[in-house]
């Protein structure tokens, strides 16, 4: 029944982005204050181009104190070559591909632009959903 639901009707799509060239710092503020995990990377046009997330931000750490010195832009922390999927994917695909990554969630993009967020936590409410429809027939 998984491989019948679609990401679409899961995803997150009011997000906490980034830009590149903003501050690591106030970045982390940010994701501490919003309870997030990471947070897509758009360029000024808008599109997908990393992202960053609480191990990235670890790095300001480990880099501060090697260096004496804390911050940077998100571009300097930031994943880049982001894995993506798209709003059609099925739930289940999706679950496959939490399966054997280490990621939390992935953004979810139509032509390299930003239109959601899909994590863990939605695939959980996908399968309750699922199992509560079966519950009550």
């Amino acid at each position: 029944m998984l491989h019948s639901l679609i990401v679409k009707d899961y995803m997150e799509a009011s997000l906490v982005t980034f830009r590149p060239d903003q501050g690591v710092l106030a970045a982390i503020r940010k994701l501490v204050d919003m309870r997030a995990s990471g947070a897509p990377v758009l360029d000024h046009t808008g599109d997908l181009v990393g992202y960053l997330s609480e191990k990235d931000c670890l790095k300001v750490a480990v880099g501060s104190s090697y260096h004496g010195e804390f911050g940077g832009n998100v571009s300097e922390y930031m994943t880049t070559g982001v894995v993506s999927v798209d709003m059609d994917t099925s739930i289940l695909d999706v679950a496959k591909m939490f399966l054997s990554a280490p990621y939390k969630c992935y953004p979810v993009v139509t032509e390299n632009r930003l239109v959601g967020q899909i994590s863990r936590h939605d695939v959980l409410r996908a399968i309750d959903h699922i199992t509560e429809k079966a519950s009550f027939a």
